[in-house]
């Protein structure tokens, strides 16, 4: 899609994603396992993980069990011939164990379509 309508539907489905993810990542992370696949790859604190069943590993492994997110832009563009989608977040992050507070400076989804 170009045009309007295509950046009107970038723009709605980049947030009811990202909305999704952050919501379930901090209600119960194993139940992401379904946004990945074999050959997606986790970057987390400067360790790599692959595939679905590694990545939710290390999500449901975090040191903290509760947290809040607050996101404040998403940016999405398309990111190849087969439609994929680049999601840019900004926002902030807080983990409850601590009562630390983190904002998310860089964060990137790419939504390839299978």
């Amino acid at each position: 899609m170009q045009g309007e309508q295509g950046r009107n539907y970038r723009e709605n489905f980049s947030k009811a994603f990202v909305e999704h993810y952050y919501t379930t990542f901090c209600a119960n992370p194993v139940n992401l396992g379904s946004l990945y696949q074999e050959s997606s790859m986790l970057t987390f604190q400067g360790e790599q993980f692959q595939g679905s069943q590694n990545i939710v590993a290390r999500l449901n492994n975090l040191p903290f069990q509760q947290c809040k997110y607050k996101i404040t832009s998403v940016d999405c563009q398309y990111s190849g011939p087969a439609g994929d989608m680049l999601v840019f977040v900004s926002g902030s992050f807080q983990h409850a164990a601590e009562g630390s507070f983190f904002y998310v400076l860089n964060e990137i989804f790419r939504l390839n379509y299978a």
